[in-house]
């Protein structure tokens, strides 16, 4: 089968079009994400909830990919920790060609199938980790190789991608397909595919995390205190809770390190 992914623009001579043209093409190509997204939902339930049950017993999920798929799940996992105040060594981001890959391409990175598992061992992987390989095309060796030699340890593994039957969808337990048609420029993959991978790793993480009682209600009581901005949101939040005024919502908070702790502290 052809890859959608490497398929030609439905759109011709951009160079021709005006900015607001450009604009506009583009976002009507974008518009397509969304429901490519909703379609795939019950693979990604079936995903975390085979996830949830592994962290419960202490395992971790790891993304693997390279380019631009490397770096969006690079960030993703560099997000939990200060939102959801849990260990950086619980979601991992791993990149073909290692963390120089994340500004810069790193040649020939991604074209070696070995050498991902090489970078999971690092990490002592185990059966009750999950490996998610992300590539838009569905045929990056540096994935693939991942979630085969996961796969054959008896680990959990799954796969994001925008082509239908690729090889990477055929060699994991979970195949996430979101197809989102051709670029608006021809294979430029950091677009609608990107988009599609972020929304769906922004879903697994998130949903993680509120299964695993990291979230109450709908806030953030287990987020890190960083900086001055998220001081004054953990303040806001203990002083919705629990009535106290703002100097005393501060107080407790710097005191005790997070919105969590207050709460269980007043309220049981």
């Amino acid at each position: 089968m052809a890859s959608i992914t490497e398929s030609s623009s439905n759109y011709d001579n951009l160079e021709k079009q005006s900015v607001r043209e450009l604009l506009e093409n583009i976002h009507n190509e974008d518009k397509k994400v969304l429901p490519a997204v909703e379609k795939v939902i019950p693979q990604i339930e079936k995903l975390v909830e085979q996830i949830v049950e592994r962290m419960k017993k202490g395992g971790r999920l790891f993304y693997v990919g390279a380019g631009t798929s490397g770096r969006l799940g690079i960030l993703d996992a560099s997000e939990i920790p200060p939102t959801f105040g849990v260990d950086y060594g619980l979601v991992i981001g791993l990149i073909a060609g290692g963390d120089r890959a994340i500004r810069k391409a790193v040649e020939s990175a991604e074209d070696n199938e070995d050498l991902s598992w090489d970078d999971l061992q690092q990490h002592g992987i185990n059966e009750l980790d999950t490996v998610v390989g992300i590539a838009a095309s569905g045929r990056t060796p540096y994935v693939i190789g991942a979630v085969k030699h996961a796969k054959k340890n008896g680990i959990l593994t799954a796969c994001i991608t925008s082509n239908p039957d690729s090889v990477l969808a055929k060699n994991v337990d979970v195949p996430i397909e979101v197809i989102v048609g051709p670029e608006f420029v021809t294979g430029s993959t950091r677009m609608k595919s990107g988009t599609a991978q972020k929304l769906v790793l922004n879903m697994i993480t998130t949903t993680l995390m509120i299964q695993l009682g990291r979230v109450k209600g709908n806030k953030m009581v287990n987020m890190q205190l960083t900086n001055q901005k998220l001081i004054e949101r953990g303040t806001r939040m203990i002083m919705d809770e629990l009535g106290f005024s703002k100097s005393k919502a501060r107080k407790l908070l710097l005191l005790h390190g997070s919105v969590k702790r207050v709460l269980d502290e007043f309220k049981g």
